[in-house]
C-alpha cells in the first residue's frame, strides 16, 4: 500500500479523535538553531512495537508529516537524517533544526490493543545569544551632577536583558530607569554608591551571555570633614608637640589646607605636627577639603588649641619696703607665665577682706587703705593656670610707734647708792633710746640708764626719749628723782613708849584743865549757886549728848622698834584716841571728819631719841 494512503487512512481513524491527556510534554519546548530537540512521550515502553506511529507538522493549520511508522517507516525527505523514531513509545527527536522547524507538532498513536492516542506540543527554534556587548556614555562621573546611559548589545533571537552591580541586579527605581526592553540602563543624578562594575546579561531560552564588566567612578565630596588634635586637652602647655589630622570623605583624595584663626598657614596634607608649640600658636584651627573633581569644598569644624606658658618667677611686690601704721600700702603679686587665677592667703588661711583692704586687677594688687599693726603677718599669693601652680610669700612687717613711753626706778634715794633707771616703749622696730637730764645735753643713749655712787647734784628730772628711725617719731618721759642724806638711827623701843606715854599725861592734863575752866566759866554766868552742882550735873549729861558744845581732837600713836641699826614702825597700823572739851556754846556746826583733823594738825614729825630709852 502507498503511504501516503496508510497516512490518509491514519489520518482518517484518527479525526474527531480527543488529545491523548499528556501523552506529549506542555509546550513550547526550545531548542537553538542548529541544535536537537526530542519530542518524549509519556508512554510505557511496550514489549511489542506500536501498530501506528505517525508524527506531522502543523504550519498555518496544515498539517505536514514528518514520518509515519507502521510495518514499514516512511520519512519525508525534509526529514530524511534528522529525525529518529523511538518505535515503542512514539518519542520523536529531530536534529539540524532551522528557525522554520518552529511551530506545532502531533503525533498519531495506534497501540497494539487498539488504543488510540494522539497528542500535540509547540517547538520554538531560537537562535543562540552570542556577542554581548555593553557601552556607556561615560565612565568619570561627579555625584549628583553626572547622569549615565548603559546600553546592551546582543546576536540572538527573543532575547532579554538583566544588568547587574557586581553579582546584584540593578532593578528599576526613581533614579534608575530600564527601556529598550531592558537594553538600556540609565542612572540619573548618580551617587557613590553607584561606583561599581556593571555588565549586561543577555539571554533567551536556550543561551545566555554576559558582556564584559564597565567600571562606573563616580567622583565626590569632600564631605564629612573632621579635624582631630593630640593631646585632645582644653589647654597644652608651651613646649609641647601637638599633632593635627585632617580627614574627609572624599573620591578623589581631597586636597587639605590649614586656618588659625581663619588666616591660611603654609602647611599642607591631611596632617600637621607642631613641634615646641609656643603660646602665640593659640587660637582656632580649621582644615579645609577640596576635591579637584567635583571642585567642592569643605571645611572643617573650629577646634581652639590654648597654649600656656608654665607660671615662673612669681614675687610679692610692695610698694613701700619699710610700711608704718596708718600708711596706705599696696601688695602686688607678679609672675611670669599665663596667669588665670590669683588667691591671696594670710598664715597658710584664705585672707578675708575687711573695710580697710581691697583687691585691684583681677586680685593681682591687694590694698591696705591704712595699714595696722594687726597686719603684719606672713602673706601668699598662689598663682596659678590650668597647667600649673605657683605660691610666693611675703613678709609683711608693720612699723609703728614708739607709745606708751614709760620709766621704772625710784623717785628717792640716798647718797652713794646705785641708780637705775630702764626705759621702755612699744615699737617696732625696737625704739632707740636717749637719756637727758633736764636742760643738760645728751647723758646716756641705752634703754637702761645708771648712775653708781650717786651725789646730791644728781637730783632732779631724767628724760627718756624713745626714737622710731622708720617712722620718724619721737616720744618722750621724765622722771624725778630726789637724793637725799643717809637716814640716822631711828628711836628705840624704849624711846617710843616714853614719848607715848609723855603725850597721854600732856593730852590727859589739857583735857582735865580745859574742862575745870569751862566749868569755871559757866559757874561765874550763873549765881544760883545753890543750882550749881545741879547745872553742872544736868550740863555734863547734856554735852554728853550735844557734841556741839565739844571740841574734838585726834591722837595719832605709832610705834617704832630697832631693826638692822634702823627705827621702822612696828607694824603697820596706828592707834587713834578721841580727846572731847567742852566748850562753850558757839554757832552750830559739825566735828571735822578725820581727814580734815588730820589735814589741821599735820606737820613734821618729832625726831626720835638717839638712845633707845626716853629720859623723864
Amino acid at each position: 500500500m502507498d503511504v501516503f494512503a496508510v497516512f490518509c487512512v491514519v489520518s482518517a481513524v484518527f479525526t474527531g479523535l480527543t488529545e491523548g491527556s499528556g501523552v506529549l510534554p506542555d509546550g513550547p519546548l526550545h531548542a537553538a538553531v542548529g541544535g536537537t530537540v526530542s519530542f518524549n512521550t509519556k508512554l510505557t515502553p511496550t514489549a511489542t512495537p506500536l501498530l501506528v506511529v505517525a508524527w506531522t507538522f502543523v504550519v498555518n493549520s496544515e498539517e505536514k508529516p514528518i514520518i509515519t511508522s507502521t510495518t514499514i517507516n516512511k520519512t519525508e525527505p525534509p526529514y530524511e537524517g534528522r529525525i529518529t523514531l523511538f518505535i515503542q513509545t512514539g518519542s520523536l527527536e529531530l536534529r539540524n533544526l532551522a528557525l522554520s522547524d518552529s511551530g506545532d507538532y502531533r503525533v498519531s498513536i495506534i497501540t497494539d490493543g487498539g488504543d488510540q492516542i494522539t497528542g500535540t506540543t509547540t517547538l520554538e527554534t531560537l537562535v543562540p545569544v552570542s556577542n554581548v556587548k555593553l557601552t556607556v556614555t561615560s565612565t568619570d562621573l561627579v555625584e549628583f551632577n553626572s547622569t549615565v546611559r548603559l546600553s546592551c548589545s546582543s546576536s540572538g533571537s527573543s532575547l532579554s536583558f538583566l544588568w547587574l552591580n557586581g553579582s546584584s541586579e540593578v532593578t528599576a527605581s526613581d533614579r534608575v530607569q530600564l527601556s529598550d526592553g531592558g537594553a538600556t540602563l540609565t542612572i540619573v543624578g548618580v551617587t557613590r554608591y553607584d561606583q561599581a562594575s556593571f555588565a549586561c546579561l543577555a539571554s533567551n531560552a536556550v543561551s545566555e551571555s554576559t558582556s564584559a564588566p564597565e567600571h562606573l567612578t563616580v567622583s565626590f565630596g569632600p564631605d564629612d570633614i573632621h579635624l582631630n588634635v593630640s593631646p585632645l586637652q582644653q589647654y597644652i602647655a608651651e613646649g609641647s608637640n601637638v599633632v593635627f589630622s585632617c580627614s574627609a570623605a572624599s573620591r578623589p583624595l581631597a586636597l587639605i589646607s590649614w586656618a588659625l584663626d581663619g588666616e591660611p598657614l603654609s602647611y599642607n596634607g591631611p596632617e600637621i605636627s607642631l613641634m615646641n608649640i609656643q603660646e602665640n600658636q593659640s587660637g582656632k584651627y580649621s582644615c579645609q577639603a577640596f576635591n579637584t573633581k567635583t571642585l567642592r569644598r569643605k571645611t572643617s569644624q573650629l577646634v581652639s588649641v590654648n597654649v600656656l606658658k608654665n607660671i615662673s618667677d612669681g614675687s610679692i611686690v610692695a610698694s613701700t619696703s619699710q610700711p608704718i601704721e596708718g600708711m596706705a600700702v599696696n601688695l602686688t603679686c607678679e609672675a611670669a607665665g599665663s596667669i588665670f587665677n590669683r588667691e591671696w592667703m594670710k598664715s597658710d588661711s584664705a585672707l578675708l577682706l575687711d573695710d580697710n583692704m581691697a583687691l585691684h586687677d583681677e586680685g593681682r594688687v591687694l590694698s591696705f587703705h591704712a595699714v595696722r599693726r594687726s597686719d603684719s603677718g606672713p602673706y601668699s599669693c598662689r598663682i596659678s593656670n590650668p597647667i600649673n601652680m605657683e605660691e610666693v610669700a611675703y613678709g609683711m612687717a608693720i612699723n609703728y610707734g614708739p607709745e606708751a613711753v614709760q620709766i621704772s626706778g625710784p623717785t628717792e634715794i640716798t647718797v652713794k647708792q646705785t641708780l637705775t633707771l630702764t626705759c621702755s616703749a612699744t615699737s617696732v622696730p625696737s625704739a632707740t633710746y636717749t637719756w637727758k637730764q633736764m636742760n643738760q645735753s645728751e647723758i646716756h643713749n641705752t634703754s637702761i640708764f645708771v648712775i653708781n655712787n650717786v651725789d646730791f647734784s644728781d637730783s632732779g628730772s631724767y628724760i627718756c626719749i624713745a626714737s622710731n628711725n622708720i617712722t620718724g617719731v619721737n616720744v618722750s618721759a621724765e622722771h624725778r628723782l630726789a637724793v637725799t642724806e643717809e637716814n640716822p638711827p631711828l628711836c628705840t623701843a624704849g624711846c617710843i613708849a616714853g614719848i607715848v606715854i609723855a603725850s597721854l599725861v600732856i593730852c590727859a592734863a589739857s583735857a582735865g584743865g580745859g574742862y575745870y575752866i569751862y566749868n569755871k566759866q559757866k559757874q561765874s554766868k550763873n549765881p544760883n549757886s545753890g543750882n550749881i552742882t545741879t547745872r553742872t550735873e544736868r550740863d555734863r549729861k547734856d554735852n554728853t549728848t550735844d557734841t556741839r558744845n565739844e571740841d574734838l581732837n585726834y591722837a595719832d600713836l605709832t610705834f617704832f622698834h630697832a631693826k638692822e641699826g634702823q627705827f621702822v614702825p612696828q607694824n603697820n597700823s596706828s592707834v587713834y584716841t578721841e580727846i572731847r572739851v567742852n566748850k562753850p556754846t558757839t554757832a552750830e556746826s559739825s566735828p571735822p571728819s578725820y581727814n580734815v583733823h588730820m589735814q589741821r594738825i599735820k606737820r613734821r614729825a618729832p625726831q626720835p631719841f638717839e638712845t633707845d630709852e626716853i629720859q623723864v
